[in-house]
């Protein structure tokens, strides 16, 4: 994530503040330039955003429910581009399914902001009913319980993974040792663009050398999977136990890593942490001296080299604060040669779309 700073009085701020926390103007989100901006009110729904041109702006109209801070141009769709995404959101007239439909929209938009950074294609159902992409936000019935997944390009999220408290009851029980909101967009958005980017295509052989062969059952290879665990030494060749479970699995799993890796590296050098990561560099960061393309595949070895002193450092921080490892995590040979194939594959759709 960028370092966003208020271009009104310099004050940083996270990504979902729709107020600076210092000059108190609001601010709005404009995804075609990944930018955190003030705005000045023309009345009591429209804005301009401070120093630019006069074109006015509308928040999203999930903005009512403060779950979004994102803005669309004055005239146009009442929902921004990731709101526009959502088939079915909660009962929002039960307060504690607000509260978790906001916590899923803060993960959801983080992820929105991921795929623009990376340049994938993103297209809703409502203009690629075949192809496209959308979301379900559901919570468990009486005689039915939700399960969080992908299939053909829809993604569900049981609404239950936003409460803290069941999350971690999951996470024991299922002995994760990560389990997050937006760690579930990461993995099911792995699923959607395995279809768009892998199924059928001349990449197939490439991932079935690396992952496996897809053909196989997957539900039988999930039933082997929770009735007798992950093979012995599995930790060799995937990055997590679910990973062993089927090829589809241990695509989206690693997949989920790359964007943790990529996501929490930009956050690293939007805040100048050292650790040799000066040198990586990105124009859609807005710095005008270009250095290295962090999605190039000739630099993905820089990346890794960056990632392992990183990963070290937020581990040994957490644990000085008494907190298990924030990325508790290895990485093997096996798993590097995965996330290999995975950002050439990012750049290659960042270079087709």
């Amino acid at each position: 994530m960028k370092h966003f700073k208020c271009t009104h009085c310099g004050e940083p701020n996270y990504f979902e503040n729709s107020r600076c926390t210092h000059c108190e103007y609001p601010l709005g989100f404009v995804a075609r330039e990944l930018e955190l901006l003030p705005l000045i009110a023309q009345d009591a729904e429209t804005f301009q955003i401070y120093g630019q041109d006069e074109t006015l702006y509308r928040y999203c109209a999930n903005h009512q429910y403060g779950v979004c801070n994102w803005l669309v141009e004055d005239g146009h769709s009442r929902y921004c581009e990731a709101c526009k995404l959502n088939r079915t959101i909660p009962n929002l007239s039960k307060p504690a399914y607000l509260q978790r439909w906001k916590v899923i929209e803060t993960a959801k938009h983080r992820l929105i902001y991921s795929l623009r950074r990376m340049k994938l294609p993103i297209i809703g159902k409502s203009l690629d009913p075949e192809r496209g992409l959308s979301f379900d936000f559901l919570a468990d019935g009486t005689q039915k319980r939700v399960r969080t997944g992908h299939m053909r390009g829809l993604i569900t999220i049981n609404i239950v993974e936003a409460d803290d408290i069941e999350r971690e009851m999951t996470r024991q029980k299922m002995d994760e040792p990560y389990r997050t909101v937006l760690g579930h967009f990461r993995h099911e958005i792995g699923h959607y663009y395995w279809d768009r980017l892998i199924r059928n295509t001349d990449r197939i052989d490439n991932y079935r050398e690396l992952f496996g062969d897809e053909r196989q059952s997957y539900k039988d290879a999930l039933r082997n999977h929770y009735q007798q665990g992950p093979p012995a030494g599995w930790n060799l060749n995937y990055i997590s136990a679910y990973a062993s479970a089927h090829p589809w699995e241990d695509w989206a799993e690693t997949w989920a890593h790359y964007l943790h890796i990529l996501d929490t590296l930009e956050t690293a050098y939007a805040f100048g942490l050292s650790l040799q990561f000066q040198s990586v560099i990105d124009s859609v960061n807005g710095v005008q001296e270009e250095k290295i393309d962090p999605y190039d595949p000739e630099n993905f070895k820089t990346l890794m080299d960056l990632w392992g002193p990183l990963s070290f450092a937020m581990n040994n921080l957490n644990r000085s604060m008494g907190h298990p490892d924030l990325y508790p995590f290895v990485i093997p040979p096996g798993v590097m040669e995965k996330l290999s194939f995975i950002h050439r594959i990012c750049y290659q759709a960042r270079k087709s779309y």
